[in-house]
């Protein structure tokens, strides 16, 4: 049986109830760690992802909160601590896609995505940093105070037209987890971001939903395969382990190499 490495530990995941944040709630529930699963709109899948956590064999509640609301947010943290007692990881991973032409881009459109994408970072990572500064290590349970995981995506390093605020979003993201984790490490706290590539989830549907999609997708993809939200779990499961404890400030990226600019793979 395979050792669980999060045994004894906490973790909070936003956008829980379904794509990667469902992989990730689940992967970490595997490693042996508690899971609160945030959700924001649909209740029935955040509390069938409970139910598939307890399956696991272990524990986890359902938590609505909108992060881009600090209430809702210091509401979402108090209920984990009344649950589990403590906080241990805390996965930054709730985001939206309002897409459109620059020109023809609203205001509404702009503030909601970078209310949710970037500014739901700050408000949840600013909480669970307090805490971990307050809880110190945990001797036995984990190397660091806590871990902070910044889901970020390809593109917070590659342009992306018609996405201008989903892509000012992530690239936010990467400054903001490198500023905090250069902050944080001498209280022995880590944050990373991890950086999805195409991963087969409903936010990218018209992606991959017919084959003439997917295979136009692929194309941007040197490994020839669409990502799948357990590869991003696994990666986040292993980044808040003690297996990755030197790790902090940087953003791993699990993309099937779609940061190699493929279209450059024939010299151009």
């Amino acid at each position: 049986m395979e050792i669980q490495k999060l045994k004894a530990q906490s973790a909070i995941v936003t956008g829980g109830d379904s794509g990667i944040g469902k992989g990730v709630a689940l992967a970490l529930a595997e490693a042996g760690a508690n899971v609160t699963v945030n959700y924001n709109h649909n209740l029935q899948h955040a509390n069938e992802v409970v139910e598939e956590i307890k399956s696991i064999g272990s524990k986890a509640i359902a938590v609505k909160a909108d992060v881009s609301k600090e209430h809702d947010v210091q509401n979402m943290f108090a209920q984990h601590l009344n649950a589990f007692g403590s906080l241990d990881i805390l996965v930054n991973n709730a985001g939206l896609q309002k897409d459109a032409k620059f020109v023809d881009m609203s205001l509404e459109d702009w503030n909601t995505v970078i209310s949710i994408n970037l500014t739901g970072q700050f408000l949840c990572s600013r909480e669970a940093a307090k805490l971990f500064i307050q809880q110190g290590i945990r001797e036995g349970i984990s190397k660091a105070a806590g871990k902070i995981i910044c889901m970020s995506s390809v593109h917070e390093v590659i342009p992306w037209a018609g996405h201008v605020n989903y892509a000012a979003s992530k690239g936010g993201v990467n400054l903001f987890m490198k500023s905090i984790a250069q902050e944080l490490a001498p209280q022995k706290i880590r944050v990373v971001g991890i950086g999805p590539g195409a991963i087969q989830t409903p936010i990218n549907k018209e992606a991959w939903e017919t084959p003439e999609a997917l295979e136009k997708l692929l194309t941007l993809i040197p490994y020839n395969r669409i990502g799948q939200p357990d590869d991003i779990g696994r990666l986040a499961a292993w980044l808040a382990s003690d297996d990755a404890d030197y790790i902090t400030g940087t953003t791993v990226f699990s993309d099937g190499g779609m940061t190699l600019y493929p279209g450059f793979a024939d010299n151009g």
